[in-house]
C-alpha cells in the first residue's frame, strides 16, 4: 500500500454526523490513523486503515470497579448470552461454532472491559462486529436474571436436607485465580498501592464477596457504564470507512445521546505515600507442601502514567537490563545473597499508573530485610557506576526487532495494535496512536544510553520513590481449609434462617436454572444468529512449502517465502542414539543451552550477543513427531530456532556452533541456579494449568509418545527436576557427565535436518552460512536407542492448595481398531462448544472444558477450573450417549463444519507457515493428508458424527484418569484412585 496516497486521500476526512479530531500517518504500521467522535452519543472512534486482510473490530467501556464484587467480570460473561436481535442463550458460543472468526474474546481489565473480533472474511466480520454491538448495548440479561445467576453466582439446594451451595462461573473461575500465589501476590499489591482510587478493588471478583453482588447493583451498573458515551470503538485493516461509520451510527449510536448519563469514569490519580509500605500477608498451601523456602518478596514501585510514551518503553527496557536478561544485575545479586530461586519482574502498563514489581520466590521468610537490602544496593551501584551499555543496547535491540517483525503468532497484528494502543486511548482520548508509534522513540533511547538516561530512571522511579510496596507473602497451611469452613459457615448459617417456604424457593430456583440450562434455544433464535454459507469455504488446504534440498550430505527443507529479508532457520537434530535413562537430561539440556558459558563468552556476553545482532536463538529439546502412516513410530528431536536479518546469517550459525559444542555444564553454581529457577517455573506453571498436568500425566500412562513428553516436559520431568535440585551436590558430578554424553549423542550430522524460510536471496546466503557450520558438526555414529516403555494405569489425584479441580480422562481409540477421520476434529468441535460446554460449564459452573483426538488415537475430555470432581467424571463418560443420539439440522451440521475450518485455517505469517511445512516433512505428511482430512470435515453430517461414538465409548471405557485438586476434595474422594500424591514435591515426598 502506497501510505503517501492513502493518507492523501483521508487526511481532509469529514462527515456531518463524526466529528474529525485527528489524521495521521502511522509510518510503523503502514496505515493511516483517524479519530473521530460520533457527535449524537459522544462515542469516540479510532480507525487504523491499511491493507490488511485480518481485520479487528472491537468496542471497549471504561469500567472501574467500585467494589470486590466482580461485577464487571459478570457483566463481561453476560452479555454474550443473547441480546435483542440474537436472542440465543449462548451467542458466543454460536459464534466460535459458526463464522471464519481469526479472535473472538471479550476481556476484563481492572478498569476497562473490551470485546474483540476479527475475520479474514468481509461478511463474517461484519456479522461478528453486529453481534457484539447488539450484546454489549441490548443483551438479555434484563430480561433473564438465570444469565446473571448462571455466569455470576447463585444458591444451589438439592433438597431440603441438602447443603446449600454457592455456584457459578466466574465465581469459580476466580476461585481457580485466588488459588495462584503470584495471583495473591498481584492482588495485594494493587490494593496497598491504591488506597484511594478504584484500583483497590477486584474487577475480576473477590469469591468471598461475589455472593454479595445483586441482580439490582448487576443491572444499574451496565445500564450506567455501557452507554456510547463511555465507549471506545475499534476497527482495523481494509474496510470500507464510511459504510462502517454509517453502520455503526444508524444501527446503535443515533438512538443514543450522550447527554443520557453522567457518570465519572476516570481513575482519581493516586498520590505518592509519605513514606514506603511494608506488609505480610498470607497465601495457602497444601498440608504436604513445606512452609520453608516459600515465601515471596516484592519490591513494587509506581511509575508515571502509561501515556508516556517514552516512559512506557524504555521501563520495558529497564527491566530487561535489571532482571530479565540472563545473567541480569539485580537478579544475579538476589541469587548470590541467597534470596529466592526464582527472580522475576513485572513491568503492569495497563493501567493508568503503571506498577514495576521486582519478585523473589521461594525465599526464607527471615530474609526480608536483606531482600530489601540487596535491591537498594544493587540498584544504587548501578545509577552511580552505570549500567553495562551493551545489556542496554541488548534489550534495545531485542526488543525493537519483535516491534518491527511484528509476530504475535496466532494472534491477528490489528488486535495486539488495539491492545497497546488502550493503554492510553483509555486514560487520555486525544492519544490513541503513541504506543504504536515507537520506532521514533526507540532512535530517541539509543541516543539515551551513554547519557545517564536509565540511570536516572532508577534514581527516580525506583529508589527514591516513596510510592513503594514492600510486599512479603507468607505461605500457610490450613487456609484453604479454613475459607472452605468459613464459606460453608456462611451458608449454614443463613439457611438456619430460612424458612420452609424459602428453602422451598431456593430448591425450585435450583431446578428451574437447571432446565434453563437443559432447554435449548429454538431453531428460531439460533436461526437469528448470521452464518456463513459453504461455498464461504475455501475447499482447498493451505499449500506447504517444501522443497528438499542437501547440502554437503545434510537434507535442508527450503520454505520458499517472502520475510521482508529476515531469515528463519532452524536445527532439528534426532535423538534416536539418546538412551532412555537420558531421556529427561534433554529437557534439561534444553533449558542450560544459552544459559551458560561457553568457550568465548558468558552466558550474560552470550545473550547480549545474540539479542545485539539477531532476533534470538532459542531451544526446544522435547519436539516430537509422529509418523501419520507408521502410527507407533515417532521421533524426539532437540531444535534450535534462530531469526536475523540476511546478512546475519554467519553470525546465527557461528553461536549455534557455540551453543551446541562450547557450552560449559560444569559452572555449578549456575547449574545449581538454573535448576532451582526450573523446579519454581513449572511448580507455578502446574498449579495454574493443572488440566495440562492431568491431561499428559493420563496419557503417558498407554501411550508411548505422551511417556516420553511427560520425561521431558510434563510431571516426571518436574519430579527429575525436584530430584536434581534436592540431591544437587552429590549428583552434580553426574548430572555434567550425563549432559555431555547428550552433546555426543545427539548433535552429529546424521541425526540433522535443517530447515529455512526465506526467499531465494536469502536462500543463497543461508548455504554459504550453513556450509561453513557442517565443517563442525561431528560424523560420531553410535546404536539406535531402544525405547523401552512398559504402559501403566494408575488412576491419580494430584492434591493442591487449588479451590477448584482439573479433570482428565483420557483412553485410545486406534488401539480397538477404529481409524483417525477429519470428522473427529468436528467433533471436538461439538463437545468443546456443545456437550462438554453445556454439562461442565453452564451447568457444572466449571471456567473451561477441552477435547482432543489425536491421529495417532489418543483423546481425552478435560476440565479447568472446575468445582466438582465426580459430577465431570460422570459427564465424561456418557459422551458417547451424547454422540449415539446426535441429531442437529443440516444449518447447525454446517456450523460446526465452519467451526472446525475457522480452528484449521487461523491465518499464518511467513515463519508460522515454515514451520507447518516442516513440521509436516518430519511426520510424513504431504498436501495430500491435508486435503484428505479436510474432505472430510466438509463432507461430514450427522451420520458420520454418530458413527464416531464406539471410538468415545471404548477410549473412556479405558477409564484412564488423572485429577489435580483441591486436598480435602481429593481425599473426600480417595476411592476413585489409585495414587493420591501431592502436587507439589518437597524433599522427601
Amino acid at each position: 500500500m502506497d501510505l503517501k496516497a492513502h493518507f492523501d486521500k483521508l487526511k481532509n476526512f469529514s462527515r456531518d454526523d463524526y466529528e474529525t479530531i485527528s489524521v495521521e500517518q502511522l509510518e510503523d504500521l503502514n496505515s493511516v490513523g483517524l479519530l473521530l467522535k460520533h457527535k449524537k452519543s459522544g462515542a469516540k472512534i479510532c480507525l487504523v486503515s491499511n491493507d490488511d486482510n485480518n481485520k479487528v473490530f472491537s468496542i471497549g467501556f471504561k469500567t472501574p470497579p467500585t467494589n470486590d464484587t466482580g461485577t464487571q467480570h459478570i457483566i463481561e460473561h453476560s452479555t454474550l448470552c443473547g441480546s435483542r436481535k440474537y436472542p440465543v442463550k449462548d451467542p458466543f458460543v454460536e459464534l466460535v461454532k459458526g463464522s471464519l472468526n481469526t479472535f473472538l474474546n471479550a476481556m476484563t481489565y481492572p478498569d476497562k472491559t473490551i470485546y474483540p473480533v476479527a475475520s479474514c472474511n468481509d461478511v463474517d466480520f461484519k456479522n461478528l462486529t453486529d453481534v457484539y454491538m447488539d450484546a454489549v448495548f441490548y443483551p438479555n440479561m434484563y430480561k433473564e436474571k438465570k444469565i446473571f445467576m448462571q455466569e455470576g453466582w447463585h444458591y444451589e439446594l438439592e433438597s431440603k436436607d441438602a447443603p446449600l451451595k454457592f455456584n457459578g462461573v466466574v465465581f469459580n473461575e476466580m476461585k481457580g485465580a485466588f488459588s495462584s500465589a503470584d495471583d495473591v501476590l498481584a492482588r495485594y499489591t494493587f490494593s496497598s498501592l491504591f488506597p484511594d482510587n478504584n484500583y483497590k478493588y477486584e474487577s475480576g471478583g473477590d469469591p468471598e464477596v461475589i455472593p454479595d453482588l445483586t441482580y439490582e447493583d448487576f443491572l444499574k451498573y451496565h445500564g450506567e457504564y455501557y452507554h456510547p458515551v463511555n465507549s471506545y470503538i475499534y476497527i482495523y485493516g481494509d474496510f470500507d470507512i464510511n459504510e462502517r461509520l454509517d453502520y455503526l451510527a444508524k444501527e446503535y449510536l443515533d438512538n443514543f445521546d450522550k447527554a443520557d448519563v453522567n457518570i465519572n469514569t476516570d481513575i482519581a490519580y493516586q498520590k505518592g505515600f509519605d513514606k514506603p509500605l511494608d506488609l505480610v500477608r498470607e497465601y495457602a498451601i497444601a498440608d504436604d507442601e513445606s512452609e520453608e523456602n516459600n515465601t515471596y518478596f516484592s519490591y513494587n514501585t509506581v511509575v508515571g502514567t502509561s501515556t508516556d510514551d517514552k516512559l512506557y518503553l524504555a521501563m520495558d527496557i529497564l527491566d530487561y537490563a535489571l532482571v530479565l536478561a540472563p545473567g541480569a544485575p539485580l537478579k544475579q545479586a538476589l541469587i548470590d545473597a541467597g534470596i529466592g530461586t526464582d527472580i522475576y519482574s513485572d513491568f503492569e502498563s495497563s493501567i493508568y499508573q503503571p506498577i514495576y514489581s521486582i519478585v523473589a520466590k521461594n525465599a526464607n521468610a527471615d530474609k526480608k530485610d536483606e531482600f530489601v537490602k540487596v535491591v537498594n544496593e544493587t540498584l544504587t551501584k548501578l545509577r552511580d557506576e552505570g549500567i553495562n551499555p551493551r545489556l542496554l543496547l541488548a534489550a534495545l535491540n531485542y526488543y525493537e526487532f519483535k516491534y518491527r517483525e511484528a509476530d504475535y503468532g496466532p494472534f491477528p497484528k490489528g488486535l495486539m495494535y488495539y491492545l497497546n494502543m488502550n493503554d492510553s486511548w483509555f486514560y487520555d482520548e486525544t492519544k490513541p496512536f503513541v504506543h504504536v508509534k515507537e520506532g521514533k522513540i526507540y532512535a530517541e533511547l539509543r541516543e539515551e544510553i551513554d547519557k545517564g538516561y536509565f540511570e536516572n530512571l532508577i534514581d527516580k522511579y525506583l529508589l527514591n520513590n516513596n510510592h513503594k510496596l514492600i510486599l512479603t507473602l507468607n505461605p500457610k497451611k490450613g487456609l484453604d481449609e479454613a475459607r472452605r469452613q468459613k464459606e460453608a459457615k456462611r451458608l449454614a448459617d443463613y439457611k438456619a434462617t430460612l424458612t420452609d417456604e424459602q428453602l422451598e424457593e431456593i430448591i425450585k430456583s435450583t431446578k428451574e436454572l437447571k432446565e434453563y440450562q437443559d432447554t435449548p434455544s429454538s431453531q428460531k433464535d439460533l436461526e437469528s444468529i448470521p452464518m456463513l454459507k459453504l461455498s464461504d469455504i475455501e475447499k482447498n488446504p493451505e499449500k506447504l512449502y517444501i522443497d528438499k534440498r542437501e547440502v554437503n550430505g545434510v537434507d535442508v527443507v527450503f520454505s520458499d517465502l517472502f520475510t521482508n529479508k529476515i531469515a528463519y532457520s532452524l536445527l532439528s537434530f534426532d535423538c534416536k542414539d539418546v538412551p532412555d535413562e537420558l531421556i529427561p537430561y534433554v529437557g534439561l539440556l534444553s533449558t542450560v543451552m544459552t544459559s551458560m558459558d561457553t568457550k568465548n563468552y558468558s552466558y550474560q556476553e552470550l545473550t547480549n550477543e545474540i539479542n545485539i545482532n539477531s532476533g534470538g536463538i532459542r531451544t526446544d529439546g522435547a519436539a516430537i513427531y509422529s509418523d501419520k502412516d507408521d502410527l507407533d513410530k515417532f521421533t524426539i528431536r532437540y531444535e534450535l530456532k534462530g531469526k536475523s536479518l540476511y546478512n546475519k546469517l554467519d553470525f546465527i550459525f557461528d553461536m549455534y556452533k557455540e551453543i551446541i559444542y562450547t557450552t560449559k555444564f560444569d559452572d555449578y553454581k549456575r547449574l545449581k541456579e538454573i535448576l532451582a529457577r526450573s523446579k519454581s517455573r513449572l511448580e507455578g506453571s502446574m498449579v495454574s494449568a493443572g488440566n495440562t498436568v492431568a491431561v499428559m500425566n493420563t496419557l503417558s500412562q498407554f501411550s508411548k509418545k505422551a511417556h516420553y513428553s511427560n520425561l521431558m516436559k510434563g510431571y516426571q520431568y518436574y519430579s527429575f527436576i525436584e530430584h536434581l535440585n534436592a540431591n544437587f551436590d552429590e549428583l552434580k558430578e553426574t548430572i555434567v557427565s550425563k549432559l555431555n554424553e547428550l552433546v555426543s549423542y545427539i548433535f552429529n550430522k546424521d541425526n540433522l535436518v535443517v530447515h529455512i524460510t526465506a526467499d531465494d536471496e536469502g536462500y543463497e546466503l543461508f548455504e554459504k552460512s550453513l556450509k561453513k557450520f557442517l565443517e563442525a558438526v561431528p560424523d560420531n555414529k553410535y546404536e539406535v536407542a531402544k525405547r523401552e516403555y512398559v504402559p501403566k494405569k494408575v488412576k491419580t489425584g494430584f492434591t493442591s492448595s487449588s479451590q477448584v479441580q482439573y479433570v482428565a480422562m483420557c483412553g485410545n481409540y486406534i488401539k480397538e481398531g477404529y481409524e483417525y477421520t477429519g470428522a473427529l476434529k468436528v467433533l471436538k468441535v461439538i463437545f468443546s462448544y456443545d456437550y462438554l460446554w453445556i454439562n461442565v460449564r453452564v451447568k457444572g459452573g466449571a471456567y473451561g472444558c477441552n477435547s482432543s483426538f489425536l491421529r495417532n488415537g489418543d483423546m481425552y475430555l478435560s476440565s479447568y477450573r472446575d468445582p466438582n470432581l465426580k459430577e465431570t467424571i460422570d459427564i465424561f463418560k456418557k459422551a458417547y450417549e451424547y454422540v449415539e443420539n446426535f441429531d442437529v439440522s443440516d444449518r447447525d451440521m454446517l456450523k460446526y463444519i465452519i467451526g472446525t475450518i475457522s480452528d484449521l485455517d487461523t491465518p499464518l505469517n511467513p515463519s508460522a507457515k515454515g514451520i507447518r511445512s516442516f513440521s509436516a516433512y518430519l511426520s510424513n505428511a504431504d498436501y495430500d493428508t491435508f486435503a484428505k482430512e479436510r474432505k472430510e470435515i466438509l463432507e461430514c453430517d450427522v451420520k458420520a458424527i454418530k458413527a464416531l461414538a464406539p471410538i468415545v465409548k471404548l477410549a473412556m471405557e479405558q477409564d484412564y484418569l488423572s485429577v489435580v485438586g483441591n486436598q480435602q476434595v481429593i481425599q473426600d474422594n480417595k476411592e476413585i484412585f489409585d495414587e493420591v500424591k501431592p502436587l507439589i514435591l518437597s524433599s522427601g515426598n
